[in-house]
């Protein structure tokens, strides 16, 4: 005789093949998800984009091919983002497994603990939607015999096994970053950095086209500031704080910029910052340091150049005027700012001329100052009245 459990069990199964033969079950509607960007779709919540303008031909999304690196707390969620989104292809790069901790994820579930997060990953995203093809690799891309099979995939990984359309970097250490910034300068391919601090109450994006950005050698990494000491924030023994709310805004920004990328709408932001305790985003634009250690990162920018010699209209519809604040009835444009005669250093947040709300990770050592023996003279207005004075600066 079968057990309550057998029997409903069976129940359900019928139940399920009732609902296919209406089109209705889960099984039928995940094949069908796998069909949903089409344009023969008029259903489509995707496809709407599309027939409202927005985008231009959606379902060009199914061509492309993205990698993610670090497939934790934001990669996890951005993988999940783009396969709901119907991207052709994803490539998941990760070496770590699935920990009990992991729960507070918006994404891997307790079952999977002790799983590779790649492993489980890719499970998980092709129940969700199994027209994505899914690529896993589970590696540490930053050893030596790991890097160049890392560079090979990104090289042929696509789906017309040429280069991949674009990387998503989601991790969480220095060092694979600078990974992932050498493979990207070396073979120019454009990248999204990501990242949540340890405070878990901050997080950013930030867009690298090599030669034309800034890469991740050319200024040290920019970091929300939220007005808390850091230094009181580390306690031995207490690990990274982590908040699902923070990690899930900062991967929506990240897909949200990868879409308007690849499908070519809106504007793509170069950097974007996260406070949340204040809700500020601040926004700003990076350009390549000619004294950039990489020195692959110096041959990008001199291709650059290049390019824009060659197609000057590039650089016409890039060029967004600035407009400088002045009192209304300032005639001269004349602003005064305070100074520090005795303070001769740089500071590497006024270098870079950061907005409100961004500092640096760190300081780069100051280099010493080369002697200038060239002597400004001064003219000897001393006679001149107010009027002449005025008269003069009109002529300028």
């Amino acid at each position: 005789m079968d057990t309550v459990e057998e029997l409903k069990a069976r129940v359900l199964e019928l139940e399920n093949e009732v609902a296919e033969l209406k089109g209705t079950s889960t099984r039928g509607r995940i094949d069908k998800m796998s069909a949903e960007v089409v344009d023969s779709n008029p259903y489509s919540r995707l496809m709407a984009l599309q027939k409202m303008g927005i985008v231009k031909n959606y379902e060009d999304v199914r061509t492309f091919t993205v990698a993610v690196v670090g497939v934790g707390g934001v990669g996890s969620v951005t993988a999940e983002m783009l396969t709901r989104c119907g991207i052709g292809k994803l490539i998941l790069f990760d070496y770590d497994k699935v920990e009990l901790a992991n729960m507070n994820r918006l994404f891997f579930q307790p079952h999977q603990s002790g799983q590779s997060k790649v492993e489980a990953a890719k499970n998980t995203l092709q129940s969700i939607n199994p027209d994505v093809e899914i690529e896993i690799y589970n590696y540490n891309i930053t050893t030596v015999d790991n890097y160049d099979d890392f560079v090979s995939r990104l090289e042929t990984g696509s789906k017309t096994k040429g280069q991949i359309d674009l990387l998503l970097s989601c991790v969480d250490n220095f060092e694979a970053r600078m990974t992932i910034n050498n493979a990207c300068n070396a073979i120019g391919l454009n990248w999204f950095e990501s990242g949540v601090a340890e405070n878990a109450v901050s997080g950013h994006i930030q867009f690298i086209i090599p030669g034309k950005y800034a890469c991740f050698s050319c200024a040290p990494p920019l970091i929300v500031s939220t007005k808390m000491d850091e230094k009181m924030l580390k306690k031995e023994g207490v690990c990274a704080a982590s908040l699902p709310t923070t990690m899930g805004i900062v991967a929506g920004l990240l897909v949200q910029n990868s879409l308007k990328y690849l499908l070519k709408f809106g504007d793509v932001s170069t950097y974007v910052g996260y406070n949340a305790l204040e809700d500020y985003f601040p926004t700003m634009t990076l350009k390549p340091n000619q004294n950039c250690d990489d020195s692959k990162c110096i041959k990008k920018q001199a291709e650059y150049q290049l390019y824009i010699k060659e197609h000057p209209e590039v650089l016409i519809e890039e060029v967004k005027e600035e407009t400088e604040v002045v009192h209304e009835d300032n005639d001269w444009g004349i602003s005064l700012v305070e100074s520090d005669p005795t303070n001769e250093e740089v500071s590497e947040e006024t270098s870079l001329n950061l907005v409100p709300g961004l500092k640096v990770a760190y300081d780069i050592p100051s280099k010493p100052l080369k002697e200038s023996h060239q002597e400004v003279e001064l003219d000897d207005d001393a006679g001149e009245s107010l009027d002449e004075l005025m008269n003069r600066m009109k002529n300028i």
